[in-house]
């Protein structure tokens, strides 16, 4: 088979051979060692990364090659460009934002996704990924508690999606196609959806994707004192000046574990709101809702037998590598009237007569990936005890961070500590103005992430400026967070010596 090269001379290539299996099999070995020395020694990376913007792009050809380019001239541009491009999100000093956990059993699980290379978009596509995905989601249902509402062996379903974004879109579709089925579809303009200001910012976004008006889109003022929860009473307020305003109340969307603080919506008394003006009531328990399977925990649920839907991340906290979205539905036919699609090219006799779960009418797009192998082989390596003693782990490390900022006066703890984040601020002086206080955070945190032994975030609720310790990386131990909280202090103390403020 001949080709030309850019000279257009004509330059004759070997058969080509995407896959061959012992030429896989050998760079796999190659990959499997560049990833295990990777985690190995993950500690000797800075974890922000200490490039500047646009830095790969002069490292790099302008254009792909023309030829194929050896296995190890590409892994040496991995070590070499890539590597050093990379904020470590698996560094066992990563303390920001929230963690994505990694287990060598969601690996290879991960492993056998990409081997089989399954499109499951309706059973008859691959009848094992759509029956797994199923039993893992009542698996995981059940260790959770929930009611029996939400799981396929009573009268609900589970379904994986990529994110909790997909999952409130969702949602949101079901939600208005169901209500729009009893007002009009021209109407669409009167919905209004609910929310708290610490609602995920990916709220007002799947909101507005699904044609809700951003002038009805309404994020509920919280407040420190009730620890940044949404209340029932302003939210009932809200709902009935929309109503005598003439709009249509369609969805409330609560949290539990919000980004910023982890505050926990009371979920009992916003569903009996919810039921009473009828809203589809949604929990986003994207962070807090995989601690739930410790019982210690379950409280956060109370109430979710009055949610409509419900969506968790094991991305997050149970091990199970990213993309993956836990989602259940207590009416899976809502869900599906919204959402489902029947081109000729995918009917079959099994789907036509409703006897089997189509999970592309669960979903926004068609095709999927098996990712129920990730959290099958997790929850079967592992059990339900060890998954909870992982959990159990980080909430000690964390209580073990707060008792170091609460003995020191230099510092605050902001908002009580739940799971395993601690927010706190640095206040030497309790006389300092906000502002100022402000500034001193700021000028703390950049002196910290800037040595790039840890990385660490900020949040800003109800105009307190404070830090984040969120705790959860899957090689973090006790040494790590001793060690981050020395040097926080470190930092903090040589910014005193400097006179800074």
């Amino acid at each position: 088979m001949g080709t030309y090269n850019s000279n257009n001379n004509p330059q004759i290539l070997p058969k080509f051979n995407p896959l061959d299996p012992e030429q896989f099999r050998t760079q796999a070995h190659q990959m499997v060692d560049f990833i295990a020395d990777y985690y190995k020694n993950i500690e000797t990376y800075p974890v922000l990364s200490q490039v500047e913007p646009g830095y790969l792009r002069t490292q790099l050809p302008q254009n792909a090659p023309n030829r194929p380019e050896s296995f190890e001239a590409i892994m040496k541009d991995v070590q070499n460009h890539i590597v050093p491009g990379m904020t470590h999100w698996l560094s066992p000093n990563f303390f920001a934002f929230f963690p994505a956990t990694v287990s060598s059993a969601a690996f290879l699980g991960e492993m056998l996704c990409n081997c089989f290379n399954s499109v499951g978009f309706n059973w008859l596509a691959s009848p094992a990924m759509t029956e797994l995905e199923m039993i893992v989601m009542d698996w995981l249902a059940n260790m959770l508690k929930l009611p029996k509402t939400f799981m396929f062996s009573g009268t609900g379903g589970g379904v994986l999606q990529s994110t909790t974004s997909e999952a409130i879109l969702c949602t949101l579709i079901a939600a208005r196609d169901r209500k729009l089925d009893n007002i009009g579809v021209d109407n669409i303009g009167k919905l209004v959806v609910y929310g708290s200001d610490q609602t995920h910012s990916t709220y007002t976004k799947a909101c507005k994707v699904a044609g809700i008006f951003p002038c009805n889109i309404r994020a509920v003022p919280t407040f420190i004192e009730s620890d940044f929860a949404l209340s029932p009473v302003v939210l009932r307020g809200i709902i009935e000046a929309d109503i005598a305003a003439g709009l249509v109340p369609l969805f409330l969307c609560a949290t539990v574990g919000t980004t910023s603080t982890t505050a926990v919506d009371p979920l009992s008394q916003l569903g009996q709101l919810a039921e009473e003006f009828n809203i589809w009531f949604h929990v986003d328990a994207a962070y807090g809702g995989s601690a739930c399977i410790c019982p210690e925990f379950r409280q956060y649920l109370d109430g979710i037998e009055r949610a409509n839907s419900l969506s968790l991340s094991p991305h997050k906290w149970l091990l199970s590598y990213l993309d993956c979205c836990c989602m259940w539905v207590r009416e899976p036919n809502v869900l599906v009237k919204a959402l489902s699609t029947n081109p000729e090219y995918l009917r079959n006799k099994r789907s036509e007569y409703d006897s089997v779960v189509d999970y592309k009418d669960w979903q926004i797009g068609t095709g999927r990936k098996f990712k129920s192998l990730r959290l099958w082989f997790v929850m079967r390596s592992y059990g339900v005890a060890n998954l909870q003693s992982h959990i159990r782990s980080d909430v000690r490390m964390a209580k073990m961070f707060e008792g170091f900022v609460k003995s020191d006066p230099m510092f605050d703890v902001v908002v009580p500590r739940r799971f395993s984040l601690v927010c706190f601020r640095f206040n030497p002086n309790k006389e300092h103005e906000p502002g100022y206080t402000e500034f001193l955070n700021k000028k703390l945190l950049d002196s910290v992430n800037s040595t790039g032994r840890i990385y660490m975030t900020h949040t800003i609720v109800s105009g307190i400026y404070m830090l984040r310790f969120a705790i959860g990386a899957t090689f973090t131990e006790d040494r790590h967070v001793i060690s981050a909280w020395k040097l926080i202090k470190e930092s903090a103390i040589a910014l005193l010596r400097k006179s800074v403020f």
